[in-house]
């Protein structure tokens, strides 16, 4: 990428007249016409009457139809019963949130392989409850993929100079530097208990594996989907497969190789993992299908501890990961929006509501294609876009009565993004200790490849990247600059785990898997919650909405009322209704209790307490 760059000489030129934002995050604030500074948007933005917060809701209700989980020392929901099981355990023996929810992502590398990783990365946020100071007393872990010394901005470019996308996806090229290992043991390291070893938070993931797990709910659905993916590759075979086929439901998945892998973690730490032959040979794997990463890109990864984005809605404060992570700038974003909004009295679900939504969406999204990147690489203007005041000056060209084109909102270059198989779990503990943890492999299974001798399914992160500005990625949507191909580079993502404080307690936890559809995820769970009052049960199984910009579609799921659907579209929404959006899995505490619940649009899903 090219330091003359158009982009880059405007930011450039942005960046020298703005003030300067927090060091810790890398970022500051542009003064432009598209992104004006917090001084200048309060002068430009009418005053606002914003309506009341309504009261929370019962944390129980008999009159629900769905019902949260409930308990009172802990809750642990995740996307696989049995890693649940196993941070439960956790809690159960004395370990804080943040021990259990290490031993459940171990856990989930066995248990949800599609998804669940030792070969991927993620974002994990930390609250402490007794931490003194109250700047200090919540931390995102930033332990995202990062792309091998070798990269280059043209290397998922054709001869021709046009994106290669089997190269992006299927081909070792694709496969970033794991980050989830050292980022686990990161977590453990400075915020566990002190009450468990390293190693005895692994033995329950190691004992998985060795012993194996049945082939049931979400595993027996993804094995037959993956088939062709993973039977190219005879590592994959090998674990997945009996005889031409991969392992029918009611069989027995064991992985001895991760369980081998597992136990070097557990007695050497994560230089087991980064150094040596477990290295050499996930290195070896990647070259031979075609890769850069070498040995030395693993030694060298380290994981970052980062300042999150801050924000309030109706009262409450919403606290969420930063970049290189877009979840929590631009969630805070579309909250500020939809403030001057009575939505409560509009309805939950009703069409004047979902209209409201869809248009609040739109600008975050195009904001997310120009501004957003690696923070380490470019300046992330997070002050600005996460201004009330900037939101304000969104809102006044919303018309709640018409839906706005893409062509008619300020428009960048949308960025690629994670597939549906990423995975969120959500654990608290009795003390008010919280983890709320998105992690992936990207795409389901990775690019289904298991490093030979490991056990370790590999991710394709640098699909991430931008391949070429304005070229369309896999899911239609068009690359920009800010998140071009870099050595040492951490590819965007849309990974948002969540707190939310009321009167500076903890409130809610929630994060989804869902590619591009993470943010309106978490942004729906928050909604139904603070302004529909729904429980939590309800506020996570509720249809969801959601709209990136581009492509210019309303995609809706099943379950939303055929005449809402027709307002919305007599309102000039292109409404597409199709897949299932998510895996909100998510704790609420409130008067004492905990509730816990685990996504239904998943088999196997499970919130449970000690």
């Amino acid at each position: 990428m090219s330091p003359t760059s158009p982009i880059r000489a405007v930011l450039a030129l942005l960046l020298a007249a703005a003030p300067a934002g927090p060091t810790r995050a890398q970022v500051s604030e542009p003064v432009s016409e598209q992104l004006p500074t917090q001084a200048q948007a309060r002068r430009q933005a009418p005053a606002l009457a914003v309506p009341p917060a309504p009261e929370p809701p019962p944390i129980q209700s008999d009159e629900a139809r769905l019902l949260p989980v409930l308990a009172s020392r802990g809750m642990v929901s995740s996307q696989d019963a049995l890693a649940t099981r196993v941070g439960v355990e956790i809690l159960r023996k004395g370990g804080n949130a943040v021990d259990a929810a290490v031993a459940v992502g171990f856990a989930l590398a066995v248990t949800l392989p599609r998804a669940g990783n030792l070969g991927g990365g993620g974002f994990m946020m930390v609250h402490r409850a007794a931490a003194e100071d109250r700047v200090a007393d919540t931390i995102a872990i930033d332990y995202r993929e990062t792309a091998p010394a070798a990269s280059t901005a043209d290397m998922f470019l054709n001869p021709q100079g046009e994106p290669d996308r089997a190269a992006s996806t299927r081909s070792g090229k694709a496969v970033g530097v794991p980050g989830t290992v050292r980022g686990l043991a990161e977590a453990h390291r400075r915020y566990g208990s002190g009450k468990f070893t390293l190693a005895e938070l692994i033995a329950p993931a190691e004992r998985l594996a060795r012993d194996g797990i049945p082939v049931e709910s979400g595993l027996a659905d993804s094995l037959p989907r993956a088939a062709g993916l993973l039977g190219q590759w005879p590592s994959s075979r090998a674990v997945f497969f009996e005889g031409g086929h991969v392992l029918p439901r009611g069989a027995t998945l064991r992985q001895t190789d991760l369980a081998d892998t597992l136990k070097a973690i557990a007695e050497r730490g994560p230089d087991a993992f980064y150094e040596g032959p477990i290295a050499q040979k996930i290195a070896a794997a990647v070259q031979g299908a075609g890769g850069i990463m070498t040995a030395a890109d693993l030694a060298a990864y380290r994981p970052e501890i980062r300042t999150p984005v801050r924000g309030r809605y109706r009262g409450y404060e919403i606290v969420s990961m930063p970049p290189p992570s877009s979840g929590g700038v631009h969630l805070i974003e579309i909250l500020n929006i939809l403030e001057g909004y009575d939505l409560a009295g509009m309805g939950a679900g009703s069409a004047g509501a979902l209209h409201m939504l869809a248009e609040a969406m739109k600008p975050a999204y195009a904001d997310r294609a120009t501004w957003l990147g690696d923070p380490a690489r470019t300046k992330v203007p997070v002050a600005g876009l996460t201004a009330k005041a900037y939101a304000a000056t969104l809102r006044e060209k919303i018309d709640p009565e018409r839906a706005k084109t893409a062509a008619e909102v300020s428009a960048g270059n949308p960025l690629p993004h994670e597939s549906d198989q990423t995975t969120h779990f959500s654990v608290v503990d009795a003390e008010g200790n919280a983890v709320s943890n998105t992690y992936t492999l990207n795409f389901s299974y990775g690019i289904g490849l298991v490093a030979e001798g490991t056990g370790v399914l590999l991710n394709n992160e640098m699909d991430d990247f931008s391949a070429k500005t304005g070229a369309r990625n896999a899911y239609g949507l068009v690359g920009g600059e800010a998140n071009a191909v870099a050595p040492g580079a951490r590819p965007l993502s849309s990974m948002t785990p969540t707190f939310v404080f009321r009167d500076g307690k903890l409130f809610l936890v929630t994060g989804s898997p869902g590619g591009s559809r993470i943010i309106t995820t978490v942004l729906q769970v928050i909604v139904n919650v603070l302004d529909f009052r729904m429980n939590l049960a309800q506020a996570v199984a509720a249809p969801r909405i959601h709209h990136q910009w581009q492509p210019d579609v309303l995609m809706a799921e099943e379950g939303i009322s055929p005449d809402t659907l027709a307002l919305l579209r007599a309102k000039g929404h292109n409404v597409k209704v199709g897949a299932t959006s998510g895996s909100a899995n998510s704790v609420m505490a409130e008067d004492g209790l905990l509730a816990g619940a685990s996504d239904p649009r998943q088999r196997g899903t499970l919130a449970e307490g000690p």
